[in-house]
């Protein structure tokens, strides 16, 4: 994609790329398509135009294609840079979100509007640290925004891709693992940021959809769900007033009209189906304001409404899982295990975690795959499971204090620098070294729908430091964030996942040691009261396994207790959750860090 973006000035899907037989790329393109239109040559005219090419001027593209792939690795080559870590770079990057806020909608930036989670997720990291009770607002106003759209299933849960349009009503259907895992993160934030019971329940309804419709028997999570059914974009989730009508009762059917915004003309079109479906209605909340009885004959319609969906043609499901992305679930089921107490959230990651362990992780030599489907692996090792699993992992092992948790996450991080880390320069490649069929070794930075690689390693290294004080993953973590500080600087909105991990990197994190048997029912209460403060830069480990020498020296006599520790130095032993809460919570908006 590289290649062709630097050979044309644009790229997407579908990707053809031409290489020589050395995997040089001389070129490359989006679509062709199957015949000639307006000019743009048909795909068999592409192939013969290069079949002819090769024949005879073969040298030329030989020459063309090396000098290109010199310039390929110049432009993709990391240089650290020695612009100092500071603050100044975090407030820096939040003036600029703040001006892309969209004061109406919600959200950043116009239409086609996408969560981008990291975004709204360092806002409001920020914003609870520095003196801006506004950055705070504006990410809960675009996460009431988007839970109220179509952009969200207001029947059956998830989020889609993104909204075609700047109010988050219409979306594209698909739904992808990667969004929901980091939008519930998102949403659990939120909740304990503002205490808004709303927040909490869209949390819960992204994990009940990933738990009922995106979950194999074994416990790893699909990846996605197609925008179609029966060939037309949105038809499972749209609804006509006359399908509603003769569905519900009468004064069922006057609510849910009225809460859903159904109207009769509808509000979606699909403009690139020259069959579109007349009076389609995409589900959003137009009108919540409704009496307990009408809020009675609401629940009675939404039942009705999804066990009639569930009778149509289903998208098509994507049933491979990949480790990266079941890494991000895993944190998310973890951390709303810890935040809401639902113990079906921990079943649901423990199991999760077995099925990895055991599909997807060769123990003997400590290396993790990235896809899994119906019992075939493959043979490939991409930074981005490694680093997305390990943070998943270390989500686990705070929301239990399962010493095992926390071994693994080490030996993940273990093997992650030991086959991605690039100890000259700093960084991560995105592969291992090795596979003929890479053109290059590449270190990615920029955090799209999903963070870079490189940006989910900092902040897992970062965490595992904090909690086991071993210098070489705090050394990885800072070099790498050396390398990127240019970035930071010039291009914040690039990376904002990197930005949680310059965070939490640029404090000691506070650090809660609870000590005592992680499954007693006072050690539990105490965990909770230690999830129950938004304060991100924090980590929370018992007194056993990898940790620290210095923590395991740390003991219960009287029943568990808490360690409330920043570095060393520690205040007295506490079982009081009020005195756990007060240290944790952030400071209120006083002091800004720029």
């Amino acid at each position: 994609m590289t290649a062709v973006q630097a050979m044309t000035g644009q790229g997407g899907w579908p990707l053809n790329c031409f290489l020589t037989p050395d995997l040089k790329p001389f070129y490359g393109g989006t679509y062709f398509p199957p015949e000639k239109v307006a000019g743009r040559a048909s795909f068999m005219q592409v192939l013969r135009q290069i079949a002819s090419l090769w024949e005879t001027r073969r040298e030329h593209i030989l020459e063309t294609a090396a000098d290109f792939h010199q310039k390929l690795e110049a432009y993709t080559a990391r240089e650290p840079g020695d612009l100092t870590l500071s603050p100044a770079l975090l407030a820096q990057a939040a003036t600029l979100f703040k001006r892309e806020y969209d004061p109406q909608f919600g959200g950043f930036g116009g239409a086609p509007k996408f969560p981008r989670p990291s975004q709204p997720a360092f806002l409001l990291r920020y914003g609870t640290r520095a003196a801006d009770p506004e950055a705070v607002k504006m990410v809960l106003h675009t996460c009431e925004r988007m839970a109220a759209g179509g952009l969200y299933d207001q029947l059956g849960g998830g989020f889609a891709r993104y909204s075609v349009d700047a109010q988050w009503l219409v979306p594209h259907f698909e739904k992808m693992l990667y969004d929901n895992a980091q939008l519930a993160n998102l949403y659990l934030d939120a909740f304990l940021v503002s205490g808004d019971a709303r927040h909490a329940a869209t949390a819960r309804g992204i994990i009940q959809y990933v738990l009922r419709d995106m979950t194999d028997p074994g416990g790893g999570f699909y990846s996605a769900e197609d925008a179609d059914s029966e060939g037309k974009e949105g038809k499972f989730y749209c609804w006509t007033t006359a399908e509603l009508s003769q569905l519900l009762a009468p004064e069922e059917f006057k609510i849910a009209a009225r809460h859903f915004g159904v109207t009769a003309l509808g509000n979606f079109v699909d403009h690139s189906d020259p069959d579109p479906l007349p009076h389609q209605n995409v589900l959003s909340v137009a009108d919540s304001h409704l009496a307990p009885a009408e809020q009675e004959l609401l629940a009675s319609a939404q039942k009705k409404m999804f066990q009639a969906r569930n009778g149509r043609v289903r998208p098509h499901l994507d049933d491979k899982v990949l480790a990266s992305w079941n890494g991000m679930m895993l944190g998310a089921l973890a951390r709303a295990y810890a935040v809401l107490g639902d113990e079906s959230y921990r079943a649901a990651a423990e199991k999760n975690l077995a099925f990895l362990r055991g599909k997807l992780w060769d123990e003997q030599n400590k290396t993790l795959y990235h896809r899994w489907r119906q019992g075939e692996r493959d043979s490939v090792q991409l930074l981005a499971s490694y680093a997305n699993l390990c943070a998943g992992v270390l989500d686990l092992y705070e929301a239990t204090l399962e010493p095992a948790h926390l071994d693994f996450a080490a030996a993940l991080a273990n093997a992650m620098l030991a086959r991605f880390y690039d100890a000259a320069s700093g960084g991560f490649y995105d592969s291992a070294a090795g596979p003929r069929e890479l053109i290059l070794r590449c270190k990615d930075d920029y955090d799209g729908a999903e963070p870079s690689g490189n940006a989910v390693a900092v902040l897992a290294l970062l965490r595992l430091a904090a909690m086991t004080q071993r210098k070489e993953y705090a050394a990885a973590a800072e070099k790498t964030l050396r390398l990127l500080a240019p970035r930071l600087h010039e291009l914040p909105q690039a990376v904002p996942h990197w930005l949680l991990g310059l965070d939490f990197y640029l404090e000691e994190p506070r650090r809660a040691v609870v000590a005592g048997a992680p499954e007693r029912p006072e050690t539990r209460a105490l965990l909770r009261a230690i999830h129950s403060i938004y304060q991100p830069n924090k980590v929370v480990l018992g007194v056993a396994g990898a940790v620290d020498p210095f923590t395991r020296t740390l003991s219960a006599k009287d029943g568990p207790v808490v360690y409330l520790c920043t570095g060393t130095a520690c205040q007295p032993q506490s079982q009081d959750p009020e005195t756990i809460r007060k240290f944790l919570a952030p400071p209120p908006f006083s002091s800004n860090p720029a």
